[in-house]
């Protein structure tokens, strides 16, 4: 006799659907969807996993696209890329236990980023609660040191709510993450769509291009007005908050010479009469007014002591809480860069005469003689033909092979500061790093989300060797969305940042433990995925490989990975000096 094995029936299953295309039944899962759709979220970073599939429901009705991942950590930094690149929120949406925990790196990476991204984690029933559950963790108390807020959902009622919450304290002074945990019966009830609150978009924010005191604002334009010798370092936050075009006409108003960071690179052309970028330092030592807008004092800036003492020192920043920490400062102002520019600009207006731009163009001119200098003492090792093939001549190739619209990604240690001597992009928010973090492994991520951003754009990603071994599978998944981009990677077979502090410190016999890799020809990944892939062993061969792996992606749609061996016993000043732990 056999034994029969009872089915759904085709009515019970017509039930269901009927009930789940009931507009007036919402499941949890589909509230989130509506409530990231109202935040303009048009793509989630996600790996599957059984706690979240009703999300995936939700985005599929709200139109969102679901980028399914190898591993969390690409989806975290894919979201902050994808913020990085549109300004609006990145998300990632993540399982429970290690899906969580592999994102914990991403999420880490854009909080010290400033970068906007909701995480949303799954969670075990609520009726599971500390019973030990599969992959049940404390997520909210893991993920609150990294985040500008982290909490739980307790009711369908509140799914969509509790979205734009953490949404809003993204954006909330300096931006950031915010994580959300929500469990699986709270993902997977349905309730009547009137007991769901769902906030309207742009109904419940409140302005955030704010100028401070209007009194700082007077202050700041007197000071400019009287200065001689006036620099400016614009960072991050001015591309982040929209503000470039703001700092551009800024600095072309005032004649100041211009410094940039992080994604403002590129925010003035080269030949542009106040872009400079070899001479900061020459000018934070002379300058009588120094204004630093939106980037903190942190390593990267010497903690503030590399600034002289004798300058007025003037800071812009989102966040009140950063203004005058680490160093001491003469006048600060929170709130929005461009908003706190064009009205200093405009109480400026006017006000400098001739004799006082003729000295600005003196000191600018001044500035330009040293970077000069500074350039041709670079040249030889640009220009260098030595095999193996010097790191230098390396980042000089790769910024002769960039467009106008070409999205440059460091991801790597030496490699990636050596490349910031050279590299030069054409446009604001063409440069992307891992920030100061120093997370390796960002590139994958942040170059797919770059290219589903910005489909027409050319997207290059310089990885070390080390990252690329990191992140690099999920190549494969930007080229099964339709993302290709051209991956280099500066092949020393090591981890040469830390490399090199080791053998300073401990001598040549202990210097290569715990740093040293294998000799692997990263091309072949290329062509495994359907790519194209070359190996390059001599300099003279650096752009005729790279023009090729454009013309590959061009005509095939696949992603592509040069793989360039370079001279492990060449490392940049920084790494020299071993400056990031001074």
């Amino acid at each position: 006799m056999s034994t029969v094995i009872d089915k759904p029936s085709a009515t019970a299953h017509d039930t269901l659907a009927e009930k789940s295309r009931d507009a007036s039944i919402v499941s949890g899962g589909h509230l989130v969807a509506r409530a990231l759709k109202n935040e303009g979220v048009d793509t989630i970073f996600t790996l599957c996993g059984g706690h979240i599939i009703d999300i995936y429901d939700g985005c599929l009705d709200a139109g969102i696209r679901i980028v399914d991942v190898r591993h969390e950590q690409t989806a975290a930094h894919a979201a902050d890329g994808y913020a990085r690149q549109t300004g609006r929120l990145g998300c990632v949406v993540t399982t429970a236990g290690p899906g969580c925990t592999n994102a914990v790196t991403g999420v880490a990476t854009a909080f010290r980023s400033e970068s906007p991204i909701l995480h949303i984690g799954g969670q075990s029933s609520l009726t599971q609660h500390r019973m030990g559950s599969l992959q049940d963790l404390p997520h909210v108390d893991m993920m609150a040191p990294i985040t500008k807020f982290a909490s739980g959902v307790f009711s369908t009622e509140r799914v969509a709510d509790m979205v734009a919450m953490a949404a809003r304290e993204c954006f909330s002074g300096a931006y950031g993450p915010a994580y959300l945990e929500i469990p699986r019966d709270i993902l997977d009830a349905e309730i009547p769509l009137e007991r769901a609150r769902i906030p309207a978009p742009g109904s419940y924010r409140m302005s955030t291009k704010s100028i401070g005191d209007p009194a700082d604002i007077e202050r700041l334009a007197d000071m400019l007005v009287a200065s001689e010798r006036p620099a400016v370092l614009f960072g991050q936050q001015v591309w982040a908050s929209g503000s470039h075009r703001a700092a551009t006409e800024f600095v072309r108003a005032l004649d100041i010479p211009a410094y940039m960071n992080g994604a403002s690179r590129g925010m003035l052309p080269e030949g542009d009469p106040h872009h400079f970028d070899r001479t900061r330092s020459d000018a934070f030592k002379e300058a009588d007014v120094i204004l630093i807008v939106g980037t903190p004092f942190d390593f990267r800036m010497g903690y503030g002591r590399r600034i002289s003492e004798a300058a007025t020192l003037v800071q812009i920043d989102m966040s009140y809480a950063t203004v005058g920490k680490n160093r001491d400062i003469s006048l600060g102002l929170a709130g929005d860069p461009g908003a706190i520019l064009t009205a200093v600009a405009e109480a400026a207006s006017g006000r400098i005469d001739r004799g006082a731009r003729s000295k600005r163009r003196e000191w600018m001119e001044k500035l330009r003689g040293i970077e000069a200098r500074k350039l041709e003492r670079l040249m030889p090792m640009f220009l260098s033909d030595a095999s193996p093939i010097h790191p230098y001549r390396l980042a000089w190739e790769i910024n002769e092979f960039l467009g106008d619209d070409t999205i440059y990604i460091g991801d790597g240690g030496d490699i990636v500061t050596i490349s910031a001597q050279a590299v030069r992009p054409k446009n604001p928010g063409q440069w992307m790093d891992p920030g100061a973090l120093g997370s390796l492994g960002v590139g994958t991520g942040f170059a797919m989300a770059a290219k589903l951003a910005h489909p027409g754009k050319e997207v290059v990603c310089l990885y070390g060797d080390g990252s690329f071994g990191m992140t690099a599978f999920d190549m494969e998944t930007a080229q099964r969305f339709g993302a290709p981009y051209l991956a280099i990677v500066g092949n020393n077979s090591a981890m040469n940042q830390i490399r090199y502090g080791q053998m300073a410190k401990y001598g040549a016999q202990r210097g290569n433990v715990g740093n040293k890799l294998g000799d692997v020809e990263f091309s072949h990944f290329g062509t495994m995925i359907g790519g194209h892939g070359e190996e390059v062993r001599e300099a003279a061969e650096i752009g005729p490989a790279l023009r090729r792996a454009r013309e590959a992606i061009a005509a095939t749609g696949k992603c592509a990975v040069v793989n360039v061996w370079v001279d492990p016993d060449e490392y940049a000043p920084g790494t020299k000096a071993q400056t990031m732990y001074k």
